[in-house]
């Protein structure tokens, strides 16, 4: 299976720049993955293919503002640091740039020395992990300086940070949002539940492993990064209830697939917490998912075979040509699809 099997032409006009203004007036195409029929509506719309006894699955993670802009101490010199994944209290596996000049030893100051750190390693991707120095709380320093890690296709400032936050995030640890979750409001998924939807949470810290190119050309060679998951026992028992009634299982978004399809055990979603580093293209069988609510993504990348390993490929693509000839607004500020 090529990489180049899931390539696309978009268009750079079509690459949203801004969330809308009214997160449910985003377009929704709608794809039914056994006929391949394809309904253009609006995200509000999405109530009508919701069925009394399904099950509502989303990640309640919260990114956190993980890009920070400071200078190294010796020369002054301008450094990016894009925090990925907490090892401990006060240390950070971190991406840095420019990397090649921080070595261990460096030291780096943000805000004026609100926020110190030194570099402690080298490790895989040439990652940095980063120790800092700060008074009261690291979440507060951060929140004041920090700034939302946007994806490198957004070129423009995001005036307020919660537009790249559900409405329902809670637990702080991710370095990128769950978009497919951005479309929702509070009053759509208070009419979703009083249809007769369970809504279920689950929390999948989203790592820049995600969102990263794939660099070969065989599909298999491609290892995922690992991201931190959470199930919890409550929530898992909604899922379980929900398929042992005959309801669907409808992940918001390929982190939630990606979690319940790595903590799924002879059909049963079980509670616990871990690491996972699934990938999931065509071929294989999936464990729990019934229908899928996604963005649109980037050609040739880990979460189009996702969304082909649900729908399939050629389905799928054909559903991307769709959405281009209508001028559908792709990618974490853009419109969405709805696959069952």
């Amino acid at each position: 299976m090529n990489v180049k099997d899931f390539y696309f032409d978009l268009p750079k006009e079509l690459i949203a720049q801004d969330p809308l203004e009214d997160r449910a007036v985003s377009r929704l195409l709608v794809l039914d993955k056994d006929t391949g029929e394809i309904r253009h509506r609006h995200f509000r719309d999405l109530v009508e293919y919701l069925h009394p006894g399904d099950c509502l699955l989303i990640n309640d993670t919260k990114v956190i503002p993980a890009r920070l802009i400071g200078v190294r101490e010796d020369t002054g010199a301008r450094i990016e640091l894009l925090l990925l994944k907490r090892k401990s209290q006060d240390v950070w596996e971190t991406l840095v740039k420019p990397g090649k000049k921080c070595r261990p030893g460096a030291k780096l100051r943000f805000g004026e020395g609100l926020l110190t750190a030194v570099v402690e390693d080298v490790v895989e991707e040439g990652n940095r992990l980063v120790r800092f120095t700060y008074d009261g709380i690291f979440e507060e320093v951060l929140d004041q300086l920090g700034q939302m890690p946007l994806p490198p296709y957004i070129t423009h400032q995001l005036k307020d940070k919660n537009r790249y936050q559900t409405v329902y995030a809670k637990h702080e640890g991710s370095a990128a949002a769950p978009t497919a979750g951005l479309h929702f409001t509070t009053e759509l998924l208070d009419e979703i539940a009083a249809r007769g939807v369970k809504i279920a949470h689950v929390t999948l810290h989203v790592g820049l492993g995600t969102f990263r190119p794939v660099k070969v050309e065989n599909v298999l060679d491609h290892h995922m990064h690992s991201e931190f998951y959470v199930v919890e026992e409550s929530e898992a028992a909604k899922v379980n209830e929900t398929k042992a009634a005959g309801g669907r299982v409808i992940c918001v978004g390929t982190t939630s697939c990606r979690t319940v399809e790595s903590a799924t055990v002879d059909g049963q979603l079980r509670a616990g917490s871990g690491w996972t580093d699934i990938f999931i293209y065509p071929g294989y069988t999936f464990k729990l998912m019934d229908a899928l609510v996604t963005n649109f993504h980037l050609p040739e990348s880990t979460l189009v075979m996702l969304v082909s390993a649900f729908a399939g490929r050629e389905q799928v693509l054909h559903a991307y040509e769709e959405a281009i000839k209508e001028r559908y607004r792709f990618f974490s500020f853009g419109d969405a699809m709805f696959v069952e």
